[in-house]
């Protein structure tokens, strides 16, 4: 998605965890943390190559490198900042929602772990609302890096987890106008397309990017 609003050009490889595909040795000289997102700039600074991992890296390393994404302004700059880096500690609890909830929910018959987790997730929800509140995006009329880092995480709640009544997602308005506005561009859609395992036309995908 960010690569596509910033206009770069880039191939995208499909790396396939449910095989594996991040133990090989190739990739884990990109990323030795051996997960995904990896990226790999061969005109990095200076003409280097360069490889970035953790999708918040990633994102702050494009918007630097295209000087798009990002406010220009220090103060609405700091606050994109803060939302970038919300998610990165937020993420994490999304995550282990969805795997309680969909994944290991028969296994948990005391229901600790699926109610922990709900409740911490619909604070986050609650604290996004309350930032969206007004504003279009997450910076205000500006989209930035932090809608890109936060939107996958919200979509999947609903889209992929399935979770939308048990969390009463339609009672956060202002989250569920936001996504709405995300899902509406042009990179979203495409975003959500490439490397998607259930389509062979955009695996390993070769964008058109103008830069």
């Amino acid at each position: 998605m960010a690569l596509e609003e910033a206009g770069l050009a880039f191939d995208a490889h499909l790396i396939n965890i449910m095989s594996g595909d991040q133990f090989t040795s190739g990739f884990s000289e990109i990323n030795p943390n051996q997960k995904i997102p990896a990226l790999v700039d061969l005109d990095g600074p200076g003409g280097s190559r360069v490889n970035v991992f953790e999708s918040g890296a990633i994102l702050l390393y494009i918007a630097e490198k295209t000087g798009t994404l990002i406010p220009k302004d220090p103060v609405k700059r700091v606050d994109c900042l803060n939302w970038l880096f919300w998610l990165q500690g937020s993420a994490p609890y999304f995550g282990q929602f969805g795997h309680f909830f969909k994944y290991a929910a028969p296994k948990w018959s005391d229901g600790y772990a699926v109610e922990r987790y709900t409740m911490e997730t619909k604070r986050l929800l609650d604290v996004l609302n309350n930032k969206l509140k007004g504003k279009n995006f997450i910076c205000g009329d500006e989209y930035t890096i932090a809608d890109i880092a936060i939107y996958p995480w919200v979509m999947c709640l609903d889209k992929f987890y399935n979770a939308r009544e048990l969390l009463g997602l339609d009672d956060y308005k202002h989250v569920c106008a936001w996504l709405d506005r995300v899902d509406a561009r042009p990179s979203t859609k495409l975003g959500m397309r490439i490397n998607n395992f259930n389509n062979d036309e955009y695996s390993n995908y070769t964008s058109k990017g103008s830069q």
